[in-house]
């Protein structure tokens, strides 16, 4: 088969591993509209279960990912200046840098006989007329999805509250949170490490808070001094590092849920971002990429026929990601819910922020729910001590 990727993110990239490795005959070629090297964003976070199935897969990948990769298995809870709670979460979770992530994917696709033509812009798929398969994988703003937006049922939901990603030369040891209250409401962070060197920090607050502090209007370098004087306590005198816009703004962005009513159209096929997008809150967006990949080389392999294969890919990875994207939706509104949850006492708000993504939440009283959940929690213990230990895998949903 020969196939034509249009985009060097890490489905496509991926999933040109998986092809080559099924069967080396496969003609695979990547393309790539920006240079060898650049990229946007800072740390991707992956969690032991993805590692599993990346071994399966192709462990020669797998280990370079996991080599590359900083460990952590506890999260940190930073209220104002009232408290800072750390506790076990139990899943062992990794960050690895983007940009480290690219470079061994394209090593290892090259290393199988991939061609990866960087700065080569795809606008259309008659420019790919010789191709059996075109896999779009350009991201969000794919625009071989975009000339058959009407074909593919592209609907995008905006999300209310406005978040910036950033990088920061703090190295955090463990998944931190940090909650700030202002005069114009509450801002918060999310930082991880993924390298020796940097990590990540995503910053998040309502529309209301984001213009009253007067984000709206400042300029990168004025929008990261105030975020780092806001959170002082956590960076340890460590800056952050923005990616400013041409005209010297800030990045600020508000989320973009995607999604496709269907995923194909003759041999074009949707992967990645171009297909769905969960709220960054999870931390899926990586793992669903790559199980994307996964599940189209198996589907492409069960079907000699591609109408059938495309076909069978959609039905089955759409089945498969739908409780991931219904969790991403619920930690979403947790978020923008924060005032229901933010007065609670520490143990309590750290339990329901690991519990955002139940459907049960929003309807049931904050500390109703934390009680009921202590009471479920305590009853699987004694159950476990009483009942044979069976095998099965956890819900590593951050």
């Amino acid at each position: 088969m020969k196939v034509a990727c249009v985009g060097g993110g890490p489905a496509n990239l991926y999933f040109s591993i998986l092809m080559k490795r099924v069967d080396p005959s496969h003609d695979v070629t990547v393309y790539e509209r920006n240079p060898a090297g650049s990229t946007y964003g800072w740390g991707v976070t992956y969690w032991d279960d993805l590692l599993g199935d990346l071994h399966g897969a192709d462990p020669e990948s797998a280990r370079a990912i996991k080599d590359g990769s900083l460990r952590w298995d506890s999260w940190s809870l930073h209220i104002q200046d009232r408290v800072t709670v750390t506790l076990d979460h139990g899943d062992v979770s990794f960050g690895i840098g983007r940009h480290d992530l690219l470079g061994l994917l394209a090593e290892r696709a090259r290393s199988l006989g991939v061609r990866i033509e960087y700065e080569r812009e795809i606008t259309g798929e008659e420019e790919l007329a010789d191709a059996d398969l075109v896999v779009a994988g350009d991201g969000i703003n794919s625009v071989l999805r975009e000339r058959h937006a009407d074909h593919f049922g592209t609907e995008v939901a905006v999300g209310r509250n406005y978040y910036t990603w950033l990088g920061t030369t703090k190295i955090f040891d463990t998944f931190t949170f940090a909650f700030v209250e202002t005069a114009h409401g509450w801002i918060w962070c999310y930082g991880y490490g993924f390298g020796e060197r940097h990590s990540t920090c995503v910053v998040e607050c309502f529309p209301e808070t984001w213009t009253g502090l007067g984000l709206d209007q400042a300029n990168e370098a004025d929008s990261l001094a105030m975020l780092e004087k806001l959170f002082a306590d956590i960076l340890d005198g460590h800056e952050l590092i923005g990616r400013a816009q041409p005209d010297g703004s800030a990045h600020w962005l508000n989320f973009r849920t995607l999604t496709n009513r269907r995923w194909y159209r003759g041999n074009l096929v949707l992967l990645g971002d171009a297909a769905h997008t969960t709220h960054y809150s999870i931390g899926a967006g990586t793992a669903l990429a790559l199980g994307d990949a996964a599940f189209l080389v198996d589907a492409l392999h069960a079907d000699e026929r591609l109408d059938r294969a495309l076909a069978r890919y959609e039905r089955r990875r759409r089945s498969a990601i739908r409780p991931t994207q219904r969790a991403a939706r619920y930690s979403a509104r947790w978020y923008e819910s924060l005032p229901r949850y933010i007065d609670l006492a520490p143990a309590q708000l750290f339990a329901l922020l690991g519990r955002r993504h139940s459907p049960l939440l929003p309807h049931v009283p904050p500390r109703l729910y934390y009680g009921m959940d202590q009471v479920g929690l305590q009853l699987m213990s004694l159950g476990s001590k009483i009942l044979p230990r069976r095998g099965g895998r956890r819900d590593s949903r951050r």
